[in-house]
């Protein structure tokens, strides 16, 4: 018989990127006193991975809870609280997670209003029959217009098939940085009781069956070096208990016996170890093998497995490759084809979006993500892991439809610039295949709104940045797959590339930046076939960087010329995935990134140029 669990409620925070999930989050582990009066509390603090404190947003979905004290009821309600990310690239890591809970909160900047990541993760909730509390945060801003905001996101709603109960939303006011809430927007009370307490009347409280045998799908997994293997999930039915003996259903439908070695909870930021978890409790189970997120853990006399988790499929490609450069093995501690299949592989188990295959070259693995910037994340953790190796230019995934039509991704970019920059930005996104959907005014800036191939945002943000002279901002999401847009031109530029091996000279530099933009200074190390810089000529020009002044016995009244380079443009690892060429890679190492040429002798690429030229002309 089902019955409701009144002393729980699970919720998600969602919210475009920047509009304050994580710091709401670090108000409400304040103000129910999760943290000790002696402890130190960071910002943002459950960005706990070194990456998110680095680019200022969440990538990882993360889990924690409070106990309210509900003063109206006299009774304590614990909340679970799943933290997600706001960047379309990791949606994968919010499908995933949504089904554990019963409602969301979703944040919205007063300012702002609805944004492409806040269309994304809404559509995911309301498909999912998710509770909403619509949340407008950031109200003292100065450009803050918090009825807008609230009519826009109203708007967003309905377009998005919201139903009536989902559409009479409540509304709170907010202010996170503060730690302040109201339900209306003239004042704000000093703390968050007015959004606790919409959590509690609004949230529907789980409905669970405690007779029913033990059921919990796995959301994600984890490591613990004393633990073992570690199964995060919601318990949707029955009770588990330390010792008891339990079966896995396999995605494959496969049956195999397991045992509950550990059960924890949590209770803050921290897990808690109990010996018992019931229906509506999102739970840890550790020491468990052989299992992957979208599997069920049930008893032994129930085999039905639970609906399995399902997240869209990758858009964006790239392969990743052993190291042969020259300068290979000099700082790595992975390098080996076993060691980095292994890995990639291993990141599918918690990475749901993300895809490797195997290809006919031993050394060489296809990988697939939810765009540039998931495929980037897990860049630069392998690079920190202490693996070495290359990647190629990303490509967008083509797809046929029924009638063997060529589909391909397309993407909504909403894009803010000075207004100042506003005709240089048209021009780009149409020679990029972009459509115009809207153009808003706003004080000094312009929002534009555009329809785009997938395949014209590749390498478009750092242009985007040199002509909006950085002052312009632009967020994507995935709109779907649609005709072949056509011929989409790449990068403008061509690539200075190193003649020979050995140590850039500033005379041999100085030489070379006539030509262009280096991205390198004198006394590095280089190699035959590294990219060393930049040329807006058609084609590379390869340049000896390693050549010496000579010197002779004759002297002038004058002194010698010195030679003094402009400062090289350090291109970071989201810069250089973005520069390459179909014929370059990007080598990847602990300490370097580098850019070098498929091929590294000037003779066999000028062969294979020749020969690609003759193809096309037959």
């Amino acid at each position: 018989m089902l019955t409701k669990r009144e002393d729980i409620r699970n919720i998600a925070i969602i919210a475009h990127v920047d509009h304050g999930k994580t710091t709401l989050l670090d108000a409400m582990l304040k103000q129910t006193q999760v943290f000790g009066d002696h402890q130190i509390i960071s910002e943002r603090v459950m960005d706990s991975y070194d990456l998110e404190k680095e680019r200022g947003i969440t990538i990882l979905s993360k889990n924690t809870s409070v106990n309210y004290l509900d003063k109206r009821y006299k009774n304590e309600i614990k909340i679970n609280i799943i933290d997600t990310p706001g960047h379309a690239d990791f949606g994968g890591e919010v499908e995933r997670v949504l089904n554990m809970v019963d409602g969301v909160l979703l944040l919205v900047d007063a300012a702002e209003g609805p944004m492409p990541q806040t269309r994304f993760v809404l559509k995911k909730a309301l498909a999912m029959g998710l509770k909403p509390i619509v949340v407008i945060n950031k109200i003292d801003r100065k450009d803050a217009v918090p009825q807008i905001a609230l009519n826009d996101t109203f708007d967003l709603f309905i377009e998005l098939g919201a139903d009536e109960n989902q559409a009479s939303f409540t509304i709170v006011y907010c202010n996170a940085v503060l730690g302040k809430s109201s339900l209306v927007d003239t004042e704000l009370d000093n703390d968050l009781r007015a959004l606790f307490e919409t959590i509690v009347d609004q949230i529907p409280a789980p409905f669970v069956d405690a007779d029913a045998p033990f059921q919990m799908l796995i959301a994600n997994l984890g490591y613990d070096e004393h633990l073992g293997t570690t199964c995060l999930g919601r318990v949707f039915s029955g009770k588990a208990t330390e010792g008891e003996n339990i079966i896995i259903i396999k995605n494959t439908n496969e049956i195999l016996n397991e045992k509950i070695k550990y059960l924890f909870v949590f209770e803050g930021l921290k897990k808690k170890r109990v010996k018992q978890v019931s229906a509506g409790d999102i739970a840890f189970i550790a020491g468990i093998h052989n299992v992957s997120i979208g599997e069920t853990l049930s008893s032994i006399d129930n085999t039905a497995p639970l609906p399995r988790i399902m997240v869209e499929e990758p858009t964006v490609k790239m392969s990743f490759e052993v190291n042969n450069s020259p300068f290979s093995g000099r700082s790595g501690k992975y390098l080996t084809t076993r060691q980095i299949r292994e890995r990639l592989f291993r990141e599918t188990k918690n990475n749901m979006a993300l895809r490797v295959e195997d290809t006919e070259y031993a050394d060489r693995f296809v990988v697939s993500g939810r765009g540039e910037l998931h495929l980037a994340i897990l860049i630069e953790t392998m690079r920190r892991e202490g693996y070495e190796f290359q990647v190629s230019r990303p490509e967008v995934i083509f797809r046929h439809d029924e009638d063997g039509r060529l589909l391909e991704p397309f993407e909504e970019a909403i894009i803010e610039v000075v207004n100042e920059y506003v005709g240089p930005v048209i021009e780009l996104f149409g020679g990029r295949r972009g459509q115009l959907l809207s153009m808003e005014n706003k004080l000094d800036a312009t929002i534009l709104r555009y329809q785009i191939p997938t395949r014209g945002l590749l390498g478009l943000r750092q242009q985007l940045m040199t002509i909006s002279r950085g002052q312009g901002i632009m967020h994507t999401i995935f709109s779907g797959y649609f005709p072949h847009a056509g011929e989409v031109p790449s990068r403008k530029s061509s690539s200075l590339v190193a003649w020979e091996t050995g140590v850039a000279s500033t005379y041999g530099l100085k030489n070379a930046e006539d030509r262009g933009i280096l991205f390198i200074g004198a006394g590095l190390e280089v190699y035959e076939g590294m990219v060393i810089g930049e040329t807006y000529n058609e084609s590379d020009i390869t340049v000896n960087i390693c050549k010496k002044k000579h010197l002779t016995n004759m002297r002038s009244s004058n002194k010698d010329l010195e030679y003094r380079l402009s400062t090289p443009r350090e291109l970071s690892l989201d810069e250089a995935m973005e520069f390459l060429a179909d014929d370059e890679l990007l080598e990847v190492t602990p300490e370097n990134f580098r850019i070098r040429k498929r091929k590294l002798n000037a003779e066999d690429r000028g062969k294979a140029l020749k020969q690609k030229s003759t193809t096309l002309t037959e």
